[in-house]
Parts: structure tokens; sequence; C-alpha cells
């Protein structure tokens, strides 16, 4: 890895935006024409149980901009209907109530410095909404089966982040000091900057270190080499969806249908490398 720029900004230009703003980024930049987001996921999050990779093509031909890697979330908000759980500092807490005006009220009151060079994002909530959060907003029967047991949603707030600029071959490697979580901790803003200096450093040697052994995998016989895919649809029951849905068809009742199925299967290999097989077959 390339030598990283000096941090940005100075203690003194630091003291000026922590009077004006609440979440203050520090960063460096290093070259990354040798570099890859995978390779450097690999470096950083590789043994990180909660991390992110968001990576975008724009117009189905051209990679976007940026990429962005987070680690480390220091808050994370799960909702299952109408309970929610917050972590955050060691602690958890579960409660009745609705997750958008939990969001809403998590992300107010903050006001981010924008430093010119960096990306639109350097610190925030990153995570999904499941489809089955809309019951929160509009009155729907729920008569399927709950068979994963996945989240209405899961959001994770970080304020360590990589940026890579893909047209400057650059990434920015940003830790965002929390004024108002630093001042509640009897903390000063030279406080901060120190202890955000010392977070980037840590990222910096991360991202140096040298890449992970692969992990093992599952042995194969050559018989077993073909994925083994178990549909938890039986093919008579299929079937007969298949026929209930063109007599809709032909009744005029129906003028689109999707008719899907679950398979399961255990591919013997890492859940990045299935990742990283796919980014290939589909940017």
């Amino acid at each position: 890895m390339a030598a990283a720029t000096p941090a940005t900004p100075s203690a003194r230009e630091f003291a000026r935006l922590a009077r004006e703003h609440s979440l203050v980024p520090v960063y460096r930049t290093v070259t990354a024409d040798l570099e890859t987001p995978v390779s450097a996921f690999l470096r950083i999050a590789a043994k990180q149980p909660e991390a992110f990779l968001l990576e975008s093509v724009e117009g189905g031909e051209h990679v976007g901009r940026y990429t962005f890697i987070g680690i480390e979330p220091y808050k994370k908000i799960v909702s299952r209907g109408a309970n929610i759980t917050v972590e955050e500092a060691s602690q958890r807490r579960t409660f009745q109530g609705d997750i958008f005006a939990e969001l809403k009220q998590a992300l107010s009151g903050h006001t981010p410095a924008r430093l010119a060079g960096l990306p639109p994002f350097t610190a925030g909530a990153v995570g999904f909404f499941a489809y089955d959060v809309v019951r929160q907003i509009e009155r729907l029967p729920s008569l399927a089966v709950d068979e994963l047991g996945v989240p209405d949603a899961c959001l994770m707030f970080f304020d360590q982040v990589l940026a890579f600029d893909h047209v400057k071959k650059e990434i920015h490697l940003i830790v965002t000091a929390d004024l108002t979580r630093e001042q509640a901790a009897g903390h000063t803003a030279a406080v901060a900057y120190t202890r955000a200096l010392k977070r980037l450093k840590r990222l910096e040697k991360r991202l140096a270190r040298a890449l992970p052994k692969p992990g093992k995998k599952h042995a194969r016989t050559p018989a077993q080499a073909k994925l083994q895919l178990t549909s938890r649809t039986p093919r008579p029951a299929f079937l007969k969806s298949v026929r209930r849905a063109k007599q809709y068809i032909a009744s005029g009742d129906v003028f689109q249908c999707v008719l899907s199925q679950r398979f399961d299967c255990v591919p013997g290999v890492d859940a990045f490398d299935v990742y990283r097989a796919l980014r290939i077959v589909n940017p």
C-alpha cells in the first residue's frame, strides 16, 4: 500500500469544525491502483462479525464512482414487527415502537461537516428494510409461514469507512468523530481528535496487512462436485399451483402471476466467496 497523506483536517481546523458540527470526519488518502474492494474487504473485515461492502454499477455497464466498506458498527437497530431491539455501547434494550420513527430519531440532530474531496457518505446507517416492513405502514394479512426468521429491518451505524474513488484511484480512510457522544463521555474536542487519529491509524494498519489465507472448504468427492439443491416445495404441489394459476388466467382474474419456490443448498465455501463469484457473473 502506498504511503498515506497527512491526516485531514488539522487539529486547529478540527476544533473549528467541532464548534459548528456534531460529526467531523478525520481521514487519510492512499493510492489504490494496486488495491481492489475485494482485497481491502478481506484485509480489514474478513474476521469482523458485522461489516458492509457497497458496490454499484451505473447504466448496467459502468462501475459507480465510489465503493464503500465499513466495519465495527457502534449501534445496531433490528425490527421484527413492532418489536425493536437497539444495541449500543454493550447495552441492549427491546421495546415496542415504529421502526421509521426510531430511525428518524436516531438520525436527527446530527450536523455532519462536509469536507472537500470526500464522497457524500462518510458515516451513517447501513442496512436493509425487508418487504414485510410494509405491514408497519399498511394493514395486510399475514398468511405465509416465516421460514427464515429474517427481521423486518436491520440497520447498523458506522463511523469507520473506507471509500474507494474509482476515478482518482484513491482510497479515503475515514473515521468520523461524534462530538455529541465524545462530550457525553467527558472528552474535549482535542481529545476527540486524538482518539479519531488513533482509530485512523489502526484502520491504516489493517489495510496494510497481508491478505488472510483462504478458509477451509468442506471436503467433496468427485460425485458431490455438483451443487445439490433441495426444494422446499414438492413437485406435485408446485405443478398444482401452476394449473391453478392457468385457470385464473383463463378466467381473466390474473394479469400477472409469479410462482416461486425456495431451494436450499450447502455450497461448501465461505459466503464472501459466493459474493465474489456473483459480482463477476453479474456486476
